[in-house]
């Protein structure tokens, strides 16, 4: 959802961005944009058209692995940018995670050609954001090991088992309602539910899921997350 914006906010946010001339401004194309929380608020189809920063609520990145599963990163909050996102826009290299919001959030997004020629261009805002992106990999290096989330089988699993059940096995669901709801992108999404349609463990047509095999579907879950389940089905 975009909505109107008035500049001085944007700039309480991020002082930095007073270096922008009204032509540079117009030029960008900015929009802000609304989304709730645990919405998907940024991906890899984002990162090839914009750039983006957060100007209110607090958001984490996620890195996607090649086999779906996701590893946290770091959170960021107002005033903040995507370490990812701007050394992935420089370096021309695809945005490898995601930006999920962890409570209502506004962003602002400008044209991504406009984001990485503000940062070559303005002094400001390039010390700004790598400045940024310094005391991240200080606080990075002080962490004593990464959290690994559950994988993107047993977050899906969980999804699909529990918005439905032995008696109203059909979810009315799009690939990419799920991903938004477990945080992923809707082409990895897709190849996983694929997979589950392939070994006979779910039906899928446009717009919905039918579970066919609930317990190797339940398979994929931890002892406790599968008991709740059951509790609440």
């Amino acid at each position: 959802m975009s909505t109107v914006f008035p500049r001085s906010q944007i700039l309480n946010a991020f002082p930095c961005l007073r270096a922008v001339t009204s032509k540079q401004w117009l030029e960008a194309n900015p929009a802000i944009r609304k989304f709730p929380a645990k919405s998907c608020i940024f991906q890899r189809e984002d990162a090839a058209a914009y750039g983006m920063f957060l100007l209110s609520g607090t958001a984490r990145i996620n890195r996607i692995a090649e086999d779906g599963s996701e590893a946290f990163i770091s959170a960021i909050s107002p005033g903040e940018v995507c370490a990812l996102l701007v050394l992935s826009g420089l370096s021309g290299r695809d945005y490898p995670g995601t930006i999920t919001a962890e409570s209502d959030v506004e962003a602002l997004f400008v044209d991504k050609s406009s984001f990485l020629g503000w940062l070559q261009t303005h002094e400001a805002i390039r010390g700004a954001v790598f400045g940024g992106l310094l005391d991240g990999i200080l606080r990075l290096s002080e962490r004593t090991g990464g959290r690994r989330l559950p994988s993107l089988d047993a977050r899906l699993a969980e999804a699909l088992l529990r918005t439905t059940s032995k008696q109203k096995p059909r979810l009315e669901a799009t690939h990419h309602e799920l991903a938004v709801e477990i945080g992923s992108s809707r082409e990895v999404v897709s190849r996983a539910l694929l997979r589950y349609r392939q070994k006979g463990w779910i039906e899928t047509g446009r717009g919905w899921c039918r579970i066919v095999r609930r317990q190797d579907l339940e398979s994929l879950l931890g002892d406790q997350v599968t008991e709740a389940i059951h509790t609440s089905g």
